[in-house]
């Protein structure tokens, strides 16, 4: 057993990200598949990690990071499988059965932004906190939320991206959301800005009027954020703010228009650009989130 090794597996809704290690300076090993049907996706997946345990040996535990919504309450009969996904076959996915019978290292599971969250607070830009958000922008809208130290999870893990807001004046557009519409991943996804503009957000021009309704929107995401759970910093990023790090400007702008002044807070009035801030580990955040839940199932055992 390579008892000083982990294995992440980040189940993305477009990619899959593999990592093998013990952190963002030790990556012995790492491979990126698309994601495709959940049969193929993990067959492929399940190559990847047999393939390591030949080579590196059995890690000390494997750590699933997956898109969601997913049952993450040990009590619960469904506990590990993916619920009401908009991805198509993938609802009722047993994603954490499908590891644990293939292998014998403890199995850790948790939502891809939950486990983007925990890397930021070991290994990133949130290290000094106990209480800080992540917010990843791309396929989805999703948050992570630590408090405490520790992830939230009631009754299910928070789904703020799905949270209805207050919309820019004048837009009227009805989202694109399958669920909710105009929630905020209706309106600020990566499916999102294509749907509207017919142009994926990588291409789409930095002066089209559509980045003032994704800005607005993830603002509104932040005010939200700001007077529910009060996070001591709110790190955001995901493909559509890693493309375009200049937005995170106008969101900050944003969220101080929408707040107008109330709760004078030392963290947001000793400046937004050190309250919203990209994540410390750029776009390594959603692998190493695999790796920190490993990490993390390793720690209580």
């Amino acid at each position: 057993m390579a008892a000083d090794l982990w294995a992440g597996v980040e189940l993305g809704g477009t990619h899959c990200n593999c990592v093998l290690g013990t952190g963002p300076h030790d990556l012995r090993a790492r491979v990126s598949l698309r994601t495709a049907d959940p049969a193929a996706t993990l067959a492929a997946i399940a190559g990847v990690l047999g393939r390591w345990r030949d080579r590196f040996g059995a890690p000390a535990a494997i750590g699933v990071a997956s898109f969601g919504p997913i049952d993450l309450r040990p009590d619960s009969r469904g506990y590990g499988r993916i619920g009401a996904t908009p991805k198509p076959g993938w609802r009722d996915v047993d994603v954490l059965d499908f590891f644990a019978a293939r292998f014998a290292a403890p199995v850790r599971i948790t939502t891809d932004v939950i486990g983007a969250a925990l890397a930021e607070g070991r290994w990133g830009g949130a290290r000094e906190l106990a209480d800080f958000a992540y917010v990843t922008v791309g396929t989805g809208v999703g948050v992570g939320l630590i408090v405490g130290g520790r992830p939230v999870l009631g009754c299910h893990h928070p789904e703020l991206g799905h949270v209805r807001i207050a919309r820019l004046a004048g837009d009227e557009w009805p989202g694109s959301c399958p669920f909710h519409g105009d929630c905020v991943e209706g309106l600020a996804s990566g499916p999102a800005i294509e749907a509207r503009s017919g142009r994926a957000a990588a291409s789409l021009p930095a002066d089209s009027p559509v980045w003032d309704t994704v800005t607005h929107a993830l603002a509104q995401l932040a005010h939200a954020l700001v007077v529910s759970v009060a996070p001591r910093r709110i790190l955001m990023g995901g493909g559509v703010l890693s493309a375009r790090p200049h937005l995170l400007g106008a969101i900050r702008e944003g969220l101080a228009r929408s707040l107008n002044g109330y709760l004078r807070i030392e963290e947001v009035a000793s400046g937004l650009d050190r309250y919203i801030v990209p994540p410390g580990l750029g776009a390594l955040a959603g692998p190493l989130g695999a790796l920190a839940a490993a990490a993390d199932d390793a720690a209580r055992r």
